[in-house]
């Protein structure tokens, strides 16, 4: 079983990102009639952040953020279970529905600060997603570039308080690529960020530039980024840019850490990735002039893989909460024994720098576990922030389950997870040997305030798909305008 899933999901992901894991069942209760909580007992932990080491290679100074990592205290964890009980008061599945084909809310975004006119790359909608007018932006970039330079499609950014709509291109100038190949291992070293800028919707962009950071240049693009040696790029989709109130455009990204001798680190088995913000403000041009945050490192003796996919979302007293993927597994792990968590860190100053990672817990401090995947913040019309991910009723192994589906509701104070705001949206049927919940799309409807999740429930391997749309009404009655 171990080989066989290695193999199969080898042809479908980012293989150096990628662990084989053996299957778990939870029982499955249909959504519409009954809802869920995770339940988990507490936990003790001893966490110390330990400074950076720096040494020349190559005529250039490489940052090991590893060099003088402490061994964190291993955490102690109990039993975790998931219990019935009775409908929440804040959350509440509207709808789940089986579609024909992939929804073309997929992705989608509003265009302008009111209003229902939607967009995405290569569409427009007049009434809220009801109906779609296709078009191909112009002028085409990446018409005369070799295949593979320009990779996957991000959903589109729209500063709302200019109008302009930003394009984050994922990018790799890599001759000879194989065409066969989704998400190649030679990203981890070739990946970098362009953008583009467009003030019709998206019909015509300005220019296409690569994003650098102010006073550096292409071989660096950015602090501790080296053009060929490691790379700098977004994760999966729920690594969103946001405006903060002070009117600068994060973009959460990840880079890829460098040993002490200028190649990627690898500790477990796996590149190891750290979280970085990188942080725009408007100059003349219609141009973004970019900076970089100092870098969220985690510590392979608690994630084998470090900080990856990081969501963002700014709250009410304007702190910045990231949340981010972990994982176990790999050389160093195994059995699968280091706790599966998620993590999380705060910014007080627009995100230019972070609190030190920490596993992100219930408000009433106890822990949960969530597979290594990808996760959204959302901010919410009424105030509020939701979280929309997986959470597991015992240890994840790596990637999996990454079922149930869940959503709650973030702590404005502490910023952590409400317990009892939690919502299981879908999970595992028993007719199913596996099911991956993952890789959609979840925003805010306008004219109902429903958070609309669009995506698919995914075969095991990702072999097959069946596409489907999930509706949560949120009660904005109780304490929200």
């Amino acid at each position: 079983m171990y080989e066989q899933n290695k193999k199969i999901i080898a042809v479908i992901g980012w293989s150096i990102l990628l662990c084989s894991c053996s299957i778990y069942e939870v029982a499955y209760t249909p959504p519409s009639t009954e809802y869920q909580k995770v339940q988990i007992s507490s936990i003790s932990r001893d966490c110390h952040h330990a400074a950076s080491k720096a040494r020349p290679i190559d005529n250039h100074t490489y940052t090991s953020h590893y060099a003088n990592r402490k061994n964190f205290a291993k955490p102690t964890v109990s039993s975790i279970s998931i219990e019935g009980i009775n409908p929440m008061t804040t959350l509440f599945l509207k709808t789940s529905q089986q579609l024909d084909s992939m929804s073309p809310l997929m992705y989608a975004s509003y265009l302008k600060p009111t209003g229902i006119e939607m967009v995405k790359v290569g569409g427009y909608s007049p009434d809220n997603g009801q109906t779609w007018e296709g078009f191909s932006p112009s002028p085409n970039f990446n018409s005369n570039l070799p295949y593979g330079y320009r990779r996957r499609v991000f959903p589109l950014f729209v500063d709302h308080t200019n109008g302009r709509l930003v394009r984050i291109v994922l990018s790799m100038d890599t001759p000879g690529l194989d065409p066969r190949a989704i998400e190649s291992s030679i990203g981890l070293t070739a990946y970098y960020l362009r953008y583009r800028v467009s003030l019709d919707g998206g019909r015509t962009y300005l220019f296409d530039e690569p994003i650098i950071q102010k006073r550096h240049t292409k071989e660096k693009p950015f602090e501790g980024v080296y053009w060929g040696k490691n790379a700098i790029f977004m994760g999966d989709v729920g690594s969103q840019p946001l405006r903060t109130r002070a009117g600068e455009i994060i973009i959460p990204a990840q880079t890829t850490e460098l040993g002490w001798d200028g190649k990627p680190f690898s500790p477990g088995g796996f590149a190891y990735i750290n979280t970085v913000m990188i942080i725009g403000r408007w100059v003349d041009k219609n141009r973004l002039e970019w900076e970089i945050s100092k870098p969220i490192v985690g510590d392979p003796a608690h994630s084998t893989r470090g900080m990856l996919e990081p969501t963002l979302a700014e709250g009410p007293d304007g702190r910045l909460l990231v949340v981010m993927r972990g994982s176990n597994g790999g050389s160093k792990d195994p059995q699968f024994k280091i706790p599966s968590y998620r993590w999380y860190s705060t910014s007080k100053d627009g995100g230019y720098h972070w609190s030190k990672p920490e596993p992100w817990i219930y408000d009433d401090g106890t822990p949960f576990y969530s597979p290594s995947s990808m996760s959204q913040l959302l901010n919410h019309s009424s105030g509020r922030i939701f979280w929309l991910g997986n959470i597991n009723p015992s240890n994840s192994r790596g990637d999996l389950p990454r079922y149930p589906l869940v959503i709650g509701e973030v702590d404005p104070k502490t910023l952590r997870l409400m317990k009892n705001t939690l919502l299981v949206i879908d999970t595992k049927r028993p007719e199913e040997y596996d099911i991956n919940l993952s890789h959609w799309w979840a925003f805010e409807d306008r004219l109902t305030h429903d958070i609309v999740v669009v995506g698919a429930r995914h075969a095991q391997g990702y072999r097959s798909k069946t596409p489907w749309l999930w509706r949560v009404r949120v009660n904005i009655s109780d304490g929200c305008d």
